[in-house]
């Protein structure tokens, strides 16, 4: 009876942090919510007064991006802002043949007359985080803008952002994602619905109470003296943004989030670029709970309220492990309901939590009907995409548990950036695409054998018990078999 205990009750503790959590989303929602009545009176900086505009300058974190560099700059080039209040840096890591058709296409620019210099580095330390400090020694702007090589802003921007910076409190202001290639297969539109649950309730429903949320490493603006105030960018995590986002949150400097300011990128479409890019976002996540868990604990600076829905924030990546453990408990807790006729009220109460699965429900229901609208037929398709995004979240659930574990325990490991392709130019070319690895992580043939496990544990649901079986975990072990399988399969089919 030792080994069963040990099982329920790592099982109920599983269970609990996962109903922590959802509890913690239902709070984001009714925050997110309650956002929609209220005004924004923020102070903004009048534009028609030239004496107000500040001086910008535009950070382009880049390494390698053969596919999306062009593009990247000519979008960049169509920024509607005073040409004699900007500059921008293109922060070249590359170390293959881009760094000159790069270099060509910023001449090009500069005879056009816009300032845009290129600056390279000897060697990539600190990585992201290391070419972000790096420009910033040079930088002439008092705001600093940051893109990705894969995001595209629209002209006017800068126009909709920088006058928030009026407010002289604000650090930083970032705004929504959006995603040019959101239906291009299944594993797009899960990205696509993950990315947006965070860019409505999760952003908004922090923000607009004062809570700490988190820069997302692109589409986004920082005050220059808020990065240097917060101690500049540090490289000892994998995501550094969320790093220097609490840092700077914990000097009081306020963050505003920008729902209705949206900006276009694209999404990765193979299975080994959205891995590398969910192992870093988990893993990182994970190092800044370690990193930060005393000074959110210890600040006097916040409530108590924020201080719990941070400590949430920073665990958000935990969620896969605790999810993982009660897959993986699941089936020897099937044997052991059934084997043990004493516990039957234990279950019975545990299976209230099957609530958490309810919010999630209906908080991801209210941001789909904001990005899909409302009606009957919104509402089915919105029934399909939650549980086809809930079975392969929980296909990654072994990848990011790792991720997390790692993260956690401390152990480093190499920035992986992830590979772009430009879907919309190059088609069908993509998969000639030079940066994607041919190879297969080990942890997909366990993928494959936790796709059999779960099917056994569909099986066990009829065999189990002395009444035809007990079917209470069968769809929990379905979506589990469907979404390891779909992970499995798709890595080995994409031959990386």
């Amino acid at each position: 009876m030792i080994l069963e205990t040990v099982i329920i009750v790592i099982y109920t503790i599983s269970l609990l942090l996962i109903f922590m959590y959802a509890l913690a989303q239902l709070n984001l929602l009714f925050n997110y919510l309650s956002s929609k009545k209220l005004e924004d009176n923020s102070p903004k900086f009048d534009f028609s007064n030239p004496d107000e505009i500040p001086y910008i300058t535009i950070q382009l974190p880049v390494y390698n991006e053969m596919y999306v560099m062009e593009r990247l700059l000519d979008n960049i080039a169509k920024i509607d802002y005073p040409k004699n209040k900007l500059e921008i840096q293109v922060l070249d890591d590359s170390t293959d043949e881009t760094v000159e058709t790069t270099l060509k296409q910023i001449q090009k620019l500069q005879a056009q007359g816009l300032d845009i210099k290129q600056i390279t580095r000897t060697d990539r330390k600190g990585f992201k985080a290391g070419a972000l400090k790096e420009g910033l020694k040079i930088a002439k702007g008092s705001i600093i803008a940051i893109f990705d090589s894969d995001f595209l802003p629209e002209a006017d921007w800068l126009k909709r952002t920088v006058p928030y910076f009026k407010d002289e409190a604000v650090g930083v202001v970032q705004t929504r994602w959006g995603h040019i290639n959101r239906n291009y297969s299944i594993l797009t539109r899960i990205q696509a619905f993950a990315l947006d649950a965070h860019f409505t309730l999760e952003q908004v429903g922090r923000n607009s109470k004062g809570h700490f949320i988190n820069f997302n490493g692109t589409a986004g603006l920082w005050r220059k003296a808020c990065i240097i105030d917060a101690g500049n960018w540090e490289g000892d995590t994998l995501t550094e943004d969320l790093d220097l986002s609490y840092r700077a949150q914990l000097k009081n400097w306020k963050f505003k989030y920008l729902e209705h300011v949206e900006t276009p990128a694209e999404l990765p479409i193979v299975i080994s670029a959205a891995r590398s890019q969910q192992f870093r976002w988990n893993k990182g996540g994970a190092e800044n709970f370690q990193k930060m868990l005393g000074r959110v604990v210890k600040s006097k600076n916040i409530s108590a309220k924020t201080k719990v829905h941070g400590l949430l924030h920073l665990l958000n990546s935990t969620m896969f492990l605790n999810v993982l453990i009660v897959g993986v408990l699941s089936i020897p807790m099937l044997y052991i309901k059934n084997e043990y006729a004493h516990l039957r009220p234990y279950f019975y109460v545990m299976s209230f939590f099957v609530m958490s699965t309810i919010i999630f429900f209906v908080c991801y229901w209210f941001m789909y009907k904001n990005i899909y609208g409302g009606g009957f037929k919104n509402f089915i398709r919105y029934i399909g995409m939650f549980f086809v995004f809930f079975s392969i979240a929980m296909g990654f659930s072994l990848h990011n548990s790792i991720a997390v574990l790692e993260g956690h325990i401390g152990k480093k490991s190499e920035f992986v950036r992830t590979p772009k392709f430009n879907i919309s130019k190059y088609k069908d070319n993509w998969k000639n695409n030079k940066y994607i690895k041919p190879n297969i992580s080990v942890n997909v043939i366990f993928e494959g054998l936790l796709m059999l496990y779960f099917g056994f544990g569909m099986y066990s649901a009829f065999i189990v018990g002395n009444q035809g079986g007990d079917f209470g975990l069968f769809p929990f072990h379905f979506m589990l078999c469907v979404g390891f399988g779909y992970v499995f399969f798709k890595s080995l089919a994409s031959k990386v």
